[in-house]
């Protein structure tokens, strides 16, 4: 694994082309936030923001400022977000609404728990370049709520795909994973800290399924199986995304072993969701062969390639296994084969199996500065650190 080649080419793409293609086409500086329903392209379709997105933006621009260079427009984008955040995301009980229009008006209102933890996500990231005790003291209040009200038994707010009586989902106790221990980081905060691996745990323990070999997303709220399709539904990326969350508890910790079993998870996700015939990672798959518990199972889309190329190179990091570089150039090739728009400077978000081009939607209409630019910004993080700590970027937790 070429960490100069890597990050050479992680820091074109981002810099150059990622981007220049959202301060160009994305940043709505009239109204606040970020214009995220639109074309492949960049063309708008409607102007329409769900709030995760907004959410989302402030934390890859404040992470651009902190992870990567202090250029002042990158936290002036921040900055822009947050404003549209705190003027219009919250309902009168505090909760995060879901989609509003163009100016802020709620279209819907708090149906995912998951728009209040990529607020979470934003506010504390956004924190460390601004340490403004309002914003962190929103972003605390913010998650002793999402704490309290996921353990509740008729928690369902899991749009776009809400959560049905008697059922637990792998979604919550992953961003529950990632989410508190990046508050935890931002506050040096204990407490947090182990509620994070408390998070992880509860992802190890029972929705990856040892026998299986896989990551199932549905059980019962007793943690058992559920019957297909709901109970055999896989998605790998999802899969490879949470261990890469449960990866930074291990490094957090210097937790060799849980390193080492997140990683083997990841690599089960690979040989399953891996396309035999045409390359790339299907979205969705099931467990026992049965049609897919949702659709456009068979499609690729960028976000899992995204969340495996940084997973992999934070596995290989942590935990040295060949196998790691080698399924990373796999993917990087594909993906590289396929995604980017070079006349734009983005990547294409939806492809047929095949790999051409769709218009289909997937689950939400929206297109926004996230999965591509976070991958980026974290292998790049990544690398820079490796290569101080031991040069040439060595594994620190394989000795």
């Amino acid at each position: 694994m070429n960490y100069h080649q890597i990050r050479e080419r992680f820091s074109r793409l981002l810099l150059e082309g990622v981007v220049p293609f959202w301060m160009s086409r994305g940043i709505d500086w009239e109204y606040g936030g970020v214009l995220s329903c639109m074309a492949e392209d960049g063309s708008p379709i409607s102007g329409d923001k769900f709030m995760w997105s907004q959410a989302r933006s402030v934390w890859t621009f404040s992470a651009l400022y902190n992870r990567v260079e202090r250029r002042p427009e990158f936290l002036k984008v921040a900055e822009n977000s947050v404003r549209f955040l705190l003027a219009h995301g919250r309902d009168d009980q505090g909760r995060w609404v879901y989609h509003t229009d163009r100016q802020g008006r709620v279209i819907e209102g708090a149906v995912s728990i998951y728009t209040d933890c990529f607020a979470i996500y934003g506010l504390s990231e956004f924190y460390r370049a601004v340490p403004d005790p309002q914003i962190l003291s929103i972003a605390r209040a913010t998650f002793e709520r999402v704490r309290r009200r996921i353990e509740e038994p008729d928690f369902s707010e899991t749009a776009p795909y809400p959560l049905l009586k008697g059922w637990k989902n792998h979604a919550v106790p992953m961003i529950m994973t990632e989410t508190t221990g990046e508050l935890a980081e931002t506050t040096a905060d204990s407490e947090l800290e182990a509620l994070a691996d408390g998070y992880a745990a509860r992802v190890m323990n029972h929705f990856v399924r040892p026998k299986r070999k896989l990551l199932l997303e549905f059980l019962t709220d007793r943690y058992e199986e559920l019957p297909p399709p709901a109970g055999t539904w896989v998605m790998p990326g999802h899969a490879i995304e949470s261990m890469w969350f449960v990866l930074h508890r291990a490094w957090r910790r210097g937790d060799k072993a849980l390193a080492e079993r997140a990683a083997e998870v990841i690599r089960w996700h690979l040989e399953r969701g891996w396309d035999p015939e045409y390359g790339g990672i299907f979205l969705g798959i099931d467990a026992e062969g049965h049609p897919p518990f949702l659709p456009h199972a068979e499609k690729k889309s960028w976000w899992p390639h995204t969340e495996a190329l940084y997973a992999l190179i934070l596995a290989h990091h942590l935990t040295g296994k060949q196998w790691c570089a080698e399924w990373y150039d796999k993917v990087e090739e594909w993906a590289f084969a396929h995604f980017p728009m070079p006349a734009v400077g983005e990547w294409r978000q939806r492809l047929t199996r095949q790999g051409l081009p769709t218009t289909e939607v997937f689950a939400l209409p929206v297109k926004d500065p996230f999965h591509l630019p976070r991958a980026a910004i974290l292998i790049l993080q990544l690398i820079g650190r490796a290569n101080r700590e031991r040069p040439g970027g060595a594994p620190s937790l394989s000795t």
